[in-house]
């Protein structure tokens, strides 16, 4: 497109939908959003309509078009990312079958606990990479297919969050390699797996899974109608990006030609992995995990993930918020935040376990349990509210480390990224919890930089993607933040009680949930 000099960068995420300008050679100049919506019931379901989902997306774009001069004419591409698993079934006309069952989708437990005994489901693990938890569209499918099987049959196509987008964005039902390939396939040859859909039992529904196409390889033109919603050129090409944790990784450093470098994303969930060749996987017994596909020839990033990372600060913030509007008028949430640095240099490291498993969906790294819950362990008299906030910002850490030690020897370095990468606390008890080296990133917008990499690659802007890796990422780099040789050994140990206690608890989880599974039935 001549005179285009803007690459627009779409990341569809949980809370919030984001449209990113950048210019060829990766700077980034401008952003608009929109508050996403979903809801939550007692039930453990977590869903979200598609269609305000669309309308939220094309008006994060129209909003970019009122920050910047002559948007239409100046963007050569548009690139999607987005919130990785969950179901969003379409039907005839492309019009939604139903309201998207998002990752956050608990009611799927029943099916994972059943799938998990199966006799292949070993070989699933190793065709996948991934270990089987209640937010995969597989596992969400299969429970479909046990309890409102009707849903299934009046879908012709199952997609993702920015698949659905393409479509609106396209006309074309498609899928990228990464969710592909963990979801139903082989992270070898990027392709779906008979064996997997075999292992689900959805034999009989694989008409629904959509052709899967490479981003940086290929582009499609935007439609007329969509071009008329979102403001931009009809036929501007838009690249289908890969799912937003390998996305914001891949924005944030996790490739950048280093061995022994590792990326962690610590927002509302927390993110952990690294990038590697598909020989050097290391696929642990437990069968947890995910490999996830890099927009590059054999590279993978080997992951693990934590349900949620700072929606525990959320929560223990939010209890404090409670409480003083009881007593009357409250402090912001931000204001909050704010005094957590404060609330960490007043107290002792390592006094107290606390295990950051606050999600009702439970755990899915780097173990999978559904019942998992939160737990603080060592409470005495005299710990206050700042020593409970230590020890929910330590737990981060030791989740991370339980992450990494799944996925074997711990990383040489640590790139950052995610809200919480701004905490000095944070990245301090990071550091010394996993003894390596701490760097972030300066870049903003790392979800939505990552996938609009790969349509500066499909566009031709960069003959690969390690060419553009080395103009979009490795500058923004920070420097090495080296972990405090005191806390290092207060950490063992404290990892160590960590583990012990997380594994003791089990057996409460379960008798917890039968008491929960009890009252519902008694109501």
């Amino acid at each position: 497109m001549s005179g285009a000099d803007i690459i627009i960068g779409v990341d569809a995420g949980t809370s919030v939908i984001k449209a990113v300008a950048f210019t060829l050679s990766g700077e980034q100049i401008g952003a608009a959003s929109v508050r996403n919506r979903y809801e939550m019931r007692r039930d453990g379901s977590a869903t979200q309509s598609l269609s305000q989902t669309w309308n939220d997306c094309a008006a994060a774009i129209r909003g970019l078009g009122e920050k910047i001069d002559d948007l239409p004419g100046r963007t050569a591409a548009i690139a999607l990312t987005g919130q990785g698993d969950g179901t969003w079934l379409v039907g005839k006309d492309d019009q939604p079958a139903g309201d998207a069952w998002i990752w956050l989708d608990a009611r799927a437990a029943p099916t994972v606990s059943r799938l998990v005994k199966g006799a292949d489901e070993r070989a699933r693990f190793e065709a996948t990479g991934t270990g089987l938890n209640t937010c995969q569209q597989g596992t969400q499918m299969a429970h479909m297919q046990a309890i409102c099987p009707g849903l299934l049959d009046r879908s012709e196509v199952a997609l993702h969050c920015k698949d659905w987008l393409f479509l609106n964005l396209t006309g074309v039902r498609a899928t990228d390699p990464s969710e592909a390939s963990f979801t139903f396939g082989n992270f070898r040859d990027r392709r779906y797996s008979d064996v997997v859909i075999s292992a689900l039992g959805l034999e009989k529904r694989r008409h629904l899974l959509p052709e899967i196409i490479d981003g940086s390889k290929e582009t499609f033109p935007l439609t007329a109608d969509a071009a008329r919603q979102t403001g931009l050129k009809s036929g501007t090409p838009v690249t289908l990006g890969y799912v937003d944790m390998v996305m914001t990784a891949l924005g944030s450093g996790v490739h950048t030609g280093e061995a022994g470098v590792a990326c962690s994303t610590v927002g509302s969930t927390g993110v952990h992995m690294r990038a590697v060749r598909s020989r050097e996987v290391h696929l642990n017994a437990e069968g947890t995990g995910y490999v996830i596909c890099l927009p590059s020839d054999d590279l993978v990033t080997q992951v693990q993930t934590n349900m949620a990372s700072t929606l525990n600060i959320d929560w223990a913030l939010s209890v404090a918020e409670d409480l003083m509007r009881e007593m009357g008028e409250a402090p912001s949430h931000a204001e909050l935040v704010a005094r957590i640095d404060g609330w960490m240099d007043g107290t002792v490291p390592g006094a107290l376990v606390y295990h950051p498993y606050i999600s009702e969906a439970g755990e899915r790294g780097p173990f999978v349990n559904a019942d998992a819950r939160a737990s603080f362990v060592g409470l005495n008299a005299n710990h206050r509210f700042p020593d409970m906030i230590r020890a929910v910002v330590e737990g981060l850490g030791m989740a991370a480390r339980d992450c990494y030690s799944a996925m074997g020897d711990m990383p040489n370095e640590l790139r950052l990224t995610g809200g919480a990468a701004r905490s000095s606390s944070l990245r301090k008890v990071l550091a010394a919890a996993l003894d390596t080296p701490v760097r972030t990133s300066s870049r903003e917008e790392a979800g939505a930089a990552g996938c609009a990499m790969m349509a500066a690659v499909a566009i031709g802007a960069y003959p690969d993607m390690d060419a553009c890796i080395a103009e979009w990422v490795t500058p923004l780099l920070g420097p090495a933040e080296a972990p405090e040789a005191d806390l290092v050994p207060v950490y063992d140990t404290l990892f160590s009680s960590y583990r012990k206690a997380r594994i003791a608890l089990a057996p409460v989880w379960d008798d917890l949930a039968a008491g929960r599974a009890a009252q519902g039935e008694n109501q």
